[in-house]
């Protein structure tokens, strides 16, 4: 049987498999972009495939202060759009 990885979630605190959950990531240059691969270098954090986590997480500020850093509505935009492909 091959372990399963888990990860939690920023906004909700849900323990789930990682290929369910979103990789955020704030790069070295400062930029805070969606991780596709989920290999990119810097900072990460993942979230809840749900565009209620994502209002979880903007009105809580937890991506931000988990990535230590001020995320601007820009992001939250391409998050959501991410999430509802």
């Amino acid at each position: 049987m091959k372990k399963i990885p888990m990860r939690r979630c920023v906004a909700t605190n849900e323990s789930l498999p990682k290929k369910e959950l979103l990789r955020i990531v704030r790069t070295p240059e400062g930029t805070v972009e969606v991780d596709v691969t989920g290999k990119r270098n810097g900072r990460g954090a993942y979230l809840k495939k749900s565009i209620e986590a994502l209002e979880v997480a903007k009105k809580r500020k937890s991506l931000s202060r988990s990535l230590e850093c001020e995320i601007s509505e820009e992001v939250y935009a391409n998050i959501a759009e991410f999430i509802q492909k």
